[in-house]
């Protein structure tokens, strides 16, 4: 009777896990993932009761013309500067490099290393790939919270096969960069390992928000002295799409900015995933242009084009079904439009539930270059 018993239970299992088995036949994995995450995030929804409190955003919008831009353009780069963006004299130039990460790349002819030194032995290393065949435009691709842009690998080949230069960067203390030890008088030595530690250099004349954008000018100032490139673009994820948002904003030598997964302004930022790391709130930073601002900034200008991309259900911050909630763009638009020239854009990557830069976006970021 016992194994009678025994054997009915090993039947029924075998038949259960055949019809489980049949059931992930039919339904693609992929499916199976979006439809658990879409679960899962609406469970949370509910629980969190999420709102957005802001009904008035053009009461936070203090640009009304070209002239309110190019003062706050001014005042953040005092800020950080103090005067203008370091020319080369704090980068190091390494020429054809040999890295077996990048190898058998098509269309790749080569890599040279820029070393970016900074206050408190802070460093930024970036890569500059250079392709064999070249349309003569580059590309700043910056890495986020992920660490070392080798992560965007895949997406740095595909510029490069598309004829792009790319300068690829990471956040500062992650990747390749360094994590120095600093003496601190009140605190001691810390090893820096963290972007919250930064806050600790804080004082009336330094800014450690200049650690993130700095790299990025001297290179620029670098690349402007010794290349002829016909134009200046800029690709961010997460940390480097906020990164992208910040240095186009200041910078109006890019042309046309994309940031993925980087940033919401801050009425929408209850939900403590959406907060940020500490170079997202820095109040002196954003007391000269909020975020709404600075996406105006990084827009506006002749053949400027700055594109907001967020992935649909995205796991990690900035989803783009909490801007379904309040799309916050076409006010941004309206606002553009009555400065002058620049386009302005939100893009939602339907159904993405990563916080990744798909291959459709990427498709649709060259797309959208090669439209001006």
């Amino acid at each position: 009777m016992i194994k009678l018993y025994l054997f009915l239970i090993f039947s029924c299992s075998i038949f259960l896990s055949g019809i489980i088995i049949g059931y992930y036949d039919i339904l693609p994995v992929d499916s199976i993932k979006s439809i658990k995450y879409l679960l899962q995030n609406n469970s949370e929804k509910e629980q969190n009761n999420i709102s957005i409190y802001e009904d008035n955003i053009d009461s936070l919008i203090t640009i009304n013309s070209k002239n309110d831009i190019i003062d706050k353009r001014k005042n953040l780069t005092n800020l950080i500067w103090e005067n203008t963006i370091p020319y080369s004299s704090s980068i190091l130039i390494d020429k054809n490099i040999q890295d077996d990460r990048y190898q058998n790349i098509p269309n790749l002819k080569f890599i040279d290393k820029f070393t970016i030194e900074m206050e408190y032995d802070v460093n930024s290393i970036a890569f500059l790939f250079f392709p064999e065949n070249s349309n003569n435009q580059l590309i700043i691709y910056h890495q986020g919270h992920r660490g070392d842009f080798v992560a965007g690998k895949d997406h740095i080949a595909f510029l490069i096969n598309e004829g792009y230069s790319v300068l690829a960067l990471s956040m500062p203390l992650l990747g390749m960069n360094n994590q120095p030890i600093i003496d601190l008088n009140d605190f001691g030595k810390i090893k820096f390992t963290n972007h919250r530690h930064l806050h600790l250099l804080e004082s009336s004349d330094f800014s450690p928000v200049k650690f993130f954008v700095e790299p990025i000018g001297v290179s620029l100032n670098y690349l402007e002295k010794n290349y002829n490139f016909d134009s200046y673009h800029m690709i961010g994820i997460s940390g480097g799409g906020w990164t992208t948002i910040l240095f186009s904003a200041i910078d109006d030598r890019i042309s046309q900015s994309y940031s993925v997964a980087g940033s919401f302004p801050m009425f929408m930022r209850s939900d403590s995933k959406n907060i940020g790391d500490y170079e997202q709130m820095i109040p002196e930073v954003y007391s000269i242009a909020n975020y709404l601002e600075l996406y105006l900034m990084g827009s506006f200008g002749n053949e400027r084009k700055l594109l907001l991309i967020y992935n649909e259900f995205d796991p990690c911050c900035f989803s783009g079904e909490l801007y379904h909630d309040f799309p916050f763009g076409d006010i941004l638009k309206s606002n553009l439009e009555k400065i002058g020239e620049g386009e302005f854009d939100v893009i939602i990557d339907h159904q993405q539930n990563e916080h990744i830069i798909s291959k459709e976006i990427m498709l649709t970021i060259v797309s959208s270059m090669n439209e001006i």
